[in-house]
């Protein structure tokens, strides 16, 4: 299983939008999702859940708890 930077990574570039817009979508500056995806910091759960609205995945799926992006409601 993936891991919440590969994941992160992986979902910004298959959606084509920049570290700065996927900031700016969640409130953060472009370093915040470079060291996301470096794994050097992790979202506080404001960005947690932003991330995975915008995506349109699981919090699980994000943080690599399953490969199952879909949100089970």
């Amino acid at each position: 299983m993936a891991d919440f930077s590969e994941r992160i990574r992986e979902l910004r570039t298959k959606n084509n939008i920049s570290q700065e817009a996927l900031g700016a979508v969640i409130g953060v500056k472009k370093y915040a999702i470079y060291s996301y995806e470096k794994g050097r910091a992790s979202p506080e759960m404001k960005g947690l859940i932003g991330l995975a609205d915008y995506f349109g995945v699981s919090i699980d799926y994000l943080v690599g708890r399953t490969d199952n992006p879909e949100i089970n409601r």
